[in-house]
């Protein structure tokens, strides 16, 4: 009786978990440069007094979907969608350096370089600042060229691109960020952008729409399992207690 309780809670527990990534997963569907949450489930024996004969399933987060998202053209100079694995370079409000594949930007009141959140961008020596009332340009390297009325462009800096060793080498944090276990990554010369475009979200939201009807199917059958479970148990009482 009790193997069918752990078995159908664990089951029910492993559901709602899967619930949660892919709803959030669903939530982002729209946002620029978000990658996909992948999970898996591991099983971890119960300890106690006797042979361990009882597992509960638990969560593992095995990283994120690397995949490519679609470029969406926009024809903003201040756009731009990373290509291949590489990612960009930002400062985050913990001023450690993370990345992120979002490629919206701006130059906020003190003409610093950031993204649409506020977050400064990275250069290779730091934050970049461009001249006030200047037309910015981002070659295709990372290059900024920012051009004054009257002026020939000048550069002013270049986008920190860097390319993980691993498809999995970079871990989400709370602030939707990545960062690398082993500290900041160095810049790969090789990395390139494309400018005028966006990355958008590596969420399928049919996959996703499915997948969610799945693990809700799977959490209504661990329930009605938990259900037998008790009305064997209120049966064997009943005996017992007849006897």
């Amino acid at each position: 009786m009790d193997r069918m309780i752990y078995l159908s809670m664990a089951g029910a527990k492993a559901a709602m978990q899967r619930q949660d990534v892919l709803s959030h997963n669903l939530a982002n569907v729209t946002t620029n440069g978000f990658r996909a949450e992948l999970q898996a489930f591991r099983a971890v024996p119960v300890r106690g007094d006797g042979a361990s004969t009882r597992a509960f399933a638990l969560e593992t987060t095995i990283g994120y979907n690397d995949a490519q998202g679609p470029l969406t053209p926009t024809g903003r100079n201040l756009d731009v969608a990373m290509q291949g694995k590489s990612w960009l370079a930002v400062q985050g409000l913990d001023g450690t350096e993370a990345y992120t594949r979002a490629g919206s930007l701006d130059v906020n009141a003190e003409g610093l370089l950031v993204m649409r959140n506020g977050l400064p961008v990275l250069g290779d020596g730091g934050p970049i600042n461009v001249p006030p009332n200047s037309e910015v340009a981002i070659g295709s390297d990372g290059t900024i060229s920012a051009k004054q009325p009257n002026q020939r462009p000048t550069t002013v800096g270049r986008l920190k691109l860097v390319t993980p060793e691993t498809t999995q080498a970079l871990t989400r944090g709370e602030d939707g960020l990545f960062r690398a276990a082993e500290g900041d990554l160095p810049a790969d010369p090789a990395a390139r952008l494309q400018d005028g475009a966006l990355e958008g979200s590596n969420v399928s939201p049919v996959e996703t729409m499915v997948a969610m009807i799945a693990a809700g199917r799977q959490f209504e059958q661990q329930m009605k399992l938990l259900q037998i479970a008790q009305t064997q148990g209120q049966q064997s009482a009943k005996l017992l207690g007849s006897t």
